[in-house]
């Protein structure tokens, strides 16, 4: 039998993948057998992740992109298509924190952080919505995150920018059923990334945070691209509209 964890001959797009969980998961991809388009802000650090792609054997194009301004995640989706020979996996991981009290936040700091993490969620997956479902076959991977369940001071427009992203995982995925495109939702607990390394370096915030995971530990980053992997693959054919919570137990607490 073919192996159902497989990715050979598909193209994926992963956004955010300059970095930390999403260049993880583009190198997870990439060594499961896809080709892989990514795209963020950051040029130089981009095309290092298609370079390491290409290193694992695997054809990369990189293509800078504001997945808060929809043209270019349209022109990341058309690139893709046109340079890698189709589409059939989407991950929108791209995302922003912004850790401040509400009395303290300007309304236009709360409008970028929803911006980027849900509006641009849902242009990844409205520029993918003609490819994915004219073919009767995708996957679609939306990064959402445990503060979209679990409240801490200070992460108001980050937690409501996820809380959106499962809702919107959930309708997608009911939408798109009868196209045989699923619909899945990762949320990440604590995984230290260049985004939160200086609270992590702090012994008192590390241990705060730390608190309510039973693991006691943080997540590494080997850890998410393997559940990636599955949710890109066809063993993954039957789920659609889950969030799995990739936390240490820390929503089981």
């Amino acid at each position: 039998m073919a192996d159902p964890f497989r990715l050979d001959g598909k193209v994926a797009i992963v956004t955010g993948a300059s970095r930390g969980l999403g260049r993880a998961i583009a190198l997870a991809l990439a060594e499961a057998g896809a080709d892989v388009a990514v795209g963020a802000r950051a040029t130089t650090e981009i095309e290092e992740t298609a370079h390491q792609v290409e290193q694992r054997g695997r054809r990369a194009l990189a293509v800078r992109t504001d997945v808060a301004d929809y043209a270019q995640v349209e022109t990341l989706v058309a690139r893709a298509i046109d340079g890698l020979g189709g589409l059939h996996i989407v991950v929108n991981n791209s995302g922003i924190a912004g850790v401040r009290p509400v009395l303290d936040m300007p309304p236009e700091d709360f409008a970028r952080v929803v911006q980027v993490n849900l509006v641009g969620v849902f242009h990844g997956c409205r520029a993918a919505a003609a490819r994915l479902t004219g073919q009767k076959a995708g996957k679609v991977i939306n990064m959402a995150s445990v503060m979209a369940v679990s409240g801490l001071a200070g992460y108001t427009s980050y937690a409501a920018s996820k809380g959106g992203v499962i809702a919107l995982t959930k309708c997608l995925a009911i939408e798109w059923a009868r196209y045989n495109v699923q619909v899945n939702a990762i949320a990440p607990g604590w995984f230290v990334t260049e985004m939160n390394a200086e609270a992590f370096a702090d012994p008192k915030i590390s241990e705060r945070l730390l608190r309510d995971v039973p693991m006691r530990r943080t997540g590494e980053l080997s850890e998410i691209g393997p559940l990636a992997v599955y949710l890109a693959s066809p063993a993954s054919s039957y789920m659609t509209g889950q969030t799995i919570f990739l936390d240490g137990g820390h929503t089981a607490a």
